[in-house]
């Protein structure tokens, strides 16, 4: 009761400042995890093979998400604790290495600045309430999956899958959606497009999306229910081929060059978490139902 006569700008600031800290910890995500599933994946074949690894490019022991620390891609030089405050360092800085004045990529604090953004959204939007805690937790996962899908057109596992059993454990407790939804918006969810993939398959001989894409769809379903998937579907389709068609168009891509279809689900299913309802009442109204 006391949280709810405290001002939405004091949460939206509180979130924002965390949404920076959590940026700055996706760029970390965004990066290692790939290269640390690298490494398990020969690790687990040498062991089956039952050959000798080599471990010339591995030289990194450990290397997981605390370890080792930040340092410049350049010259190595660890960044000092004062150099990697989000956004703040880099402006400072000039978008170089204080060491050796090697550009740092733009990339980072645009994660960082995304990551408090949809993080205040999320706030604003949910207001002090349980769902807002998990909601968080979904959008900050969302943008790791995302980047990672751009980089290495992968969606990990060790990301996607918790988040569905999360999604099916919060039915249970009614946080977002009830457990008979949610478990037929999981089933639903992967079927639909492990289905597409195998039509497609059939049709042309090629593969047109990864399993991943399946088990992010299944993700949604679970959180948000059955109910939401035909709106999630057409959205990140639609914009997946308007920005496919454009960088084929202005950027000289590939027609045969895979594009990811991950991050066009994540932006999808991120809105229908936010306003799914109203999209959906504001279609049935527009088709007489």
């Amino acid at each position: 009761m006391l949280l709810n006569n405290v001002s939405p700008f004091l949460l939206s600031a509180l979130v924002g400042m965390i949404g920076l800290l959590v940026g700055s910890f996706l760029n970390v995500v965004i990066y290692r995890l790939p290269i640390m599933m690298r490494r398990d994946w020969r690790s687990d074949c040498a062991d089956y093979l039952q050959i000798e690894l080599d471990d010339s490019d591995n030289d990194e022991k450990p290397f997981n998400l605390v370890l080792p620390l930040s340092r410049c891609s350049a010259c190595k030089t660890p960044i000092k604790p004062y150099q990697n405050v989000p956004v703040i360092s880099y402006v400072l800085l000039g978008g170089r290495c204080g060491q050796c004045r090697h550009p740092i990529s733009i990339r980072y604090p645009a994660i960082e600045v995304l990551t408090m953004v949809l993080s205040i959204t999320v706030a604003w939007h949910l207001g002090y309430t349980l769902q807002t805690v998990f909601a968080l937790l979904l959008t900050w996962s969302l943008i790791a999956l995302s980047f990672i899908d751009i980089d290495q057109q992968l969606l990990p596992d060790s990301i996607a899958l918790p988040l569905l059993w999360l999604g099916l454990l919060l039915s249970v407790f009614n946080i977002f959606i009830d457990a008979p939804t949610s478990i037929i918006g999981a089933c639903a969810g992967y079927l639909i497009l492990w289905s597409v993939y195998h039509l497609f398959k059939l049709a042309t001989g090629k593969e047109g999306m990864g399993y991943g894409d399946f088990k992010l769809l299944a993700l949604f379903g679970a959180w948000l229910g059955w109910q939401t998937l035909p709106m999630i579907i057409l959205l990140s389709s639609l914009v997946g081929a308007i920005i496919g068609s454009a960088m084929i168009v202005f950027g000289n891509r590939d027609r045969n060059t895979p594009i990811p279809f991950g991050p066009y689900l994540a932006a999808a299913g991120w809105i229908a978490l936010l306003w799914g309802k109203p999209i959906n009442q504001l279609y049935l109204h527009i088709v007489g139902l």
